[in-house]
Formats: structure tokens, C-alpha cells, sequence
């Protein structure tokens, strides 16, 4: 038997997990603008070497096997009605709602286009400008920007690849130290050029790029790599600001709820729960809300279980491939340390498919 009207705006991380984590306990509705499943991590590569170009895209049709979902653009979300509103003028009645829009990324890593297709064109373009380019920049020395960097370097041995960085160590963020200097050893060994305390923005003219201290970087093609974007626009144009912090994140309470709300979720990189925006945070997410929405469905109001509590991992695994047969792993140890593991982990953990076999399973195929 199956409890009540969940909607889950959003087909990403969070929201596939989730969706799949209810589908035999509710009425389960995805909702989102692309026709297939964004395998983002494996987009950096893609967008490099074209033997990739369909890794990233895995279809839906396996996902749910009692729910549904509709590509399609969520408007709004009524309260008072209890309804998302689609851009087609369709209207989806709901017990619960769950907001997974998820972040909007930079290219390379971004679905561009409405469809399929037209993201693999982008990809396609990606990979020509790559392949002719005399000297690609990368700005960024997070693990995006040093993995699409070791990206560029091994796909083309034979151009100036430059990295350059706001900061003044590489993999900050990371809390590594030893991380940071790591990826910098494999990056000068490997002849990319890594600028740092250099907060780069475009030039006067075309092509060039000037830092901070007025230096300027001459580059025929550049990606930045240099922070996202939560999807929540709609949520603000739709009068529902109000839910929104300073940085655009959806504000939840300990519960994963928006505004108090018991029937509003938020999951994943779209809400304010942690700064630390990666997979394993987003599918944590997932299943406490999961077990809450399950818990309150089944309930009475009088009678229903309090709900957990999310409790965000201040320090995680975290690995930075160097194309498919190097990379280092972050690995946090007691006492508020961490260990920097070598290539062996990095590849058998991430670098070689880019977890693109479990993303598979959690879509409903086979790891091929």
C-alpha cells in the first residue's frame, strides 16, 4: 500500500535517491527540465575526450517501477493548494513536496540545451576547442579545477595548459595541506603552468585575462571552475524568497523541512544543510528525508514519530582523480587529521570510471 502524493522537484543526486527510496511507500512524481539523468561527475572528461561523450547520460525509465517521471519546468509551488504548477500549465496535487533543484555548474559541467542531444553537442564543441587550442587556461585550484586541469594536460600533451588560482595553496577547501601540495607536484610535473594568488577575470580584450595584480594571461580557450550556482531562481520569482538565504540555498531546519513546513523538503546542493556540496552528502540527505516523509505519511497527527535529525559530516572522503590512473583521496583520521592516500585508492575508488556504474544501479541498470 502505498501512503499519499509525493512530488520531488528535481531528477539529480538527491533526487533520484530519494524517489527511489519511496517509491514503494508513496505515490512518487519526479519532476525535472532534462530527459535523462546528468551523471555530473563524469562531465569534466566528457567534455574532454569524446569516447565519454554518452557517459554522463543515464536514462530514467528504470528509475521508479510505480512512480512516474515528467520532464517538464516547475513554475511554483501553491501551499495553500498543495500543488506544483508546471510551466505546461499542469498541476500536481501533493502530500509532500521535496526540492531538489539542485546547483548550476560551469561548463564543462553543465547540462546545456533542453535535451540530450543537444548536451552532447556541447560536449562535442567542448572537446574540438580542446583539441585545437594552443593554450587552454583553467581557473580554479579546487578539486574541479585541478581535475579538469589533469583532464586537459593528458587529452593534450602537447599544448600550455595554465591553472590559476584565487588562493594561495591548491585543494584548500579540502582542509589538506599535504592535498594541495600533492596535486600541485603532479601538475608541475606534468608542465601545467599553476598560478597562485591569482583572481583572474576577462580581459579588455578577447582572449585575455588579467589578475589582481594587473598581470595579464593571454589563452585562445578558458573554463572556470570556480563555484556553483543553487537552482532556486524559479523559487524566488514564484514569490517564495522568503525561503532563501543570502546565498540563494533554500533554508531547511534540522528535519531537511522548509519554513517549518511538515510537508516541504528540501534535499542535496539546493538547500543550506552544509557547505560541503558532493554526492555522498546528497544521498545522506536523501535518506533521512526519506525516513521523515515515510514517518510522516503513515502517521496520524496526533501519533506521529519525531522526525530525525541531519547531522552534516564536518569532514568526509574526498577524491581528486588525475585522469584515469592517478589522483589522491583526502581521507579524515581521529584526532582531526587527515591522510592523503596515493593513486591505487584514487583509481579503484573514482578515477578510472568515475563512479559510473554505481550511479547506474542507483538508476535501476546494470553497472555496464
Amino acid at each position: 500500500m502505498r501512503d499519499g502524493e509525493v512530488v520531488v522537484i528535481g531528477g539529480g543526486y538527491a533526487g533520484v535517491r530519494l524517489a527511489r527510496r519511496l517509491d514503494a511507500a508513496a505515490r512518487v512524481t519526479v519532476v525535472d527540465r532534462k530527459d535523462v539523468f546528468f551523471h555530473r561527475v563524469a562531465a569534466l572528461r566528457a567534455g574532454v575526450r569524446p569516447e565519454w561523450s554518452a557517459t554522463p547520460f543515464i536514462p530514467y525509465d528504470r528509475l521508479l517501477r510505480n512512480g512516474r517521471v515528467v520532464v517538464g519546468k516547475a513554475l511554483r509551488i501553491d501551499t495553500e493548494r498543495r500543488q506544483v504548477v508546471l510551466a505546461t500549465g499542469e498541476q500536481l496535487p501533493y502530500d509532500v513536496v521535496v526540492i531538489a533543484t539542485g546547483a548550476d555548474y560551469p561548463e564543462p559541467a553543465r547540462f546545456s540545451g533542453a535535451t540530450t542531444a543537444e548536451a552532447m553537442k556541447s560536449f562535442a564543441s567542448h572537446q574540438r576547442k580542446v583539441a585545437t587550442a594552443e593554450h587552454v587556461l583553467v581557473v580554479g585550484g579546487g578539486p574541479s579545477g585541478v581535475e579538469l586541469g589533469a583532464e586537459i594536460r593528458l587529452a593534450r600533451p602537447d599544448a600550455r595548459v595554465t591553472l590559476a588560482h584565487a588562493g594561495s595553496a591548491l585543494l584548500n577547501s579540502t582542509g589538506s595541506e599535504r592535498a594541495g601540495r600533492r596535486a600541485l607536484a603532479w601538475l608541475e610535473s606534468h608542465d601545467v603552468e599553476v598560478l597562485l594568488d591569482a583572481f583572474m577575470s576577462p580581459g579588455n580584450d578577447f582572449g585575455t585575462y588579467r589578475d589582481a595584480h594587473g598581470g595579464l594571461v593571454h589563452a585562445d580557450l578558458s573554463f572556470w571552475a570556480t563555484g556553483t550556482t543553487p537552482n532556486t531562481l524559479w523559487l524566488r520569482l514564484a514569490g517564495l524568497g522568503g525561503w532563501l538565504n543570502a546565498a540563494g540555498h533554500v533554508k531547511v531546519d534540522p528535519t531537511l523541512r522548509v519554513d517549518g513546513r511538515p510537508d516541504v523538503y528540501a534535499v542535496g546542493d539546493v538547500n543550506d544543510a552544509t557547505a560541503l556540496k558532493i554526492t555522498p552528502a546528497a544521498h545522506a540527505q536523501a535518506d533521512l528525508a526519506a525516513h521523515n516523509i515515510r514517518a510522516h505519511l503513515r502517521g496520524t497527527p496526533r501519533h506521529r514519530r519525531e522526525p530525525r535529525r541531519y547531522r552534516p559530516a564536518e569532514r568526509t572522503p574526498i577524491i581528486v582523480p588525475f585522469g584515469q590512473a592517478d589522483g589522491l583521496t583526502v581521507l579524515p583520521v581521529p584526532g582531526g587529521d587527515t591522510a592523503v592516500l596515493g593513486g591505487r585508492t584514487a583509481v579503484l575508488a573514482k578515477a578510472r570510471t568515475l563512479m559510473t556504474p554505481y550511479m547506474r544501479r542507483q538508476l535501476g541498470y546494470t553497472a555496464a
